[in-house]
């Protein structure tokens, strides 16, 4: 039977096999993989590999330039902050907190989005109205704007900074997971499915699910761009994570008034950020390119 199962796997790939299959041949797209499996590593294991304490400092290392500058420290390869904080260990902490917490929110959201948006496709009338006109109204304020307000009113900090972007994030998984299942309940397939006496519920799961879980994930690299770009501006505004939580946003405000004395301070974690963001919109976009490639053929 195991030889069997292997066999019709080889001949008959599932959906998301034959997406990988086509993904992995694109290097952009893996070189942008291997970049994203990278941060989530080291989100997860920065507490251990980083080399000092993201929050302590060494007052006799202040304002040290990166290793390769002529001032520069080998134990502070990438320097130091205005209090003797290592910049190599708060970048590394801070992928946890701006990267990781993305990730997290976005998971969250999916989560959310997929129940309420599978169970408002397979409702009609008034209650499906309203649900469509709301979402339209949610989803014409942008993101980031939105977010602001959300923070002005829960206060700011990391944790209400976290619980707004998944707010602002869910309707745009509701509306995706809405609109995905609507169109696969109006083929064939679905048809044949309740001739034979399947449940919505499980036409959902075993049906329907696999075959929009590739434009989920489309979706979600989106989304984890977008997350990570507001996570770092609220903190640069000063409404996300506090100094002296190593948040890259919050790294790069801190910069600002000793830029031209410590410019490290500054491009630093912005290139965190654009790393960050670029490796996750190559991941989504080879993504979208496979899911192009698979229609056509």
């Amino acid at each position: 039977m195991a030889r069997e199962k292997i066999y019709l796997e080889e001949v008959f790939p599932s959906p998301f096999m034959q997406l990988w299959g086509i993904f992995r041949k694109t290097p952009v797209a893996m070189v942008g993989f291997c970049c994203f499996i990278f941060l989530i590593l080291l989100a997860i294991f920065a507490p251990i590999i980083s080399p000092y304490s993201p929050v302590d400092g060494n007052l006799d290392m202040i304002l040290l330039p990166p290793a390769w500058h002529v001032d520069g420290n080998v134990s502070y390869l990438l320097g130091t902050d205005e209090l003797g904080r290592d910049m190599l260990s708060r970048l590394m902490y801070g992928t946890s907190l701006t990267f990781g917490l993305s990730f997290i929110v976005v998971i969250f959201s999916l989560v959310i989005g997929v129940v309420i948006g599978s169970l408002s496709a397979l409702t009609k009338g008034i209650k499906s109205s309203f649900l469509n006109h709301f979402l339209d109204v949610i989803l014409s304020i942008p993101s980031l704007l939105l977010a602001i307000i959300i923070v002005a009113i829960l206060g700011p900090g990391i944790s209400n900074t976290v619980w707004a972007i998944a707010i602002v994030f869910i309707p745009q998984f509701i509306h995706i997971t809405r609109y995905a299942v609507k169109e696969e309940f109006r083929k064939d397939y679905v048809l044949a499915s309740r001739l034979d006496g399947a449940s919505n519920f499980r036409i959902l799961y075993y049906s329907v699910f696999p075959n929009i879980v590739e434009r989920l994930m489309s979706q979600a690299t989106l989304a984890q761009s977008a997350a990570i770009l507001d996570i770092a501006t609220l903190g640069f505004l000063g409404l996300g994570a506090q100094i002296p939580l190593p948040e890259w946003g919050a790294i790069l405000a801190n910069g600002l008034e000793r830029f031209y004395i410590a410019p490290w301070t500054v491009y630093l974690p912005g290139l965190a950020i654009l790393f960050a963001v670029v490796a996750t919109n190559l991941v989504g976009e080879g993504i979208r390119h496979a899911l192009k490639l698979r229609k056509e053929n």
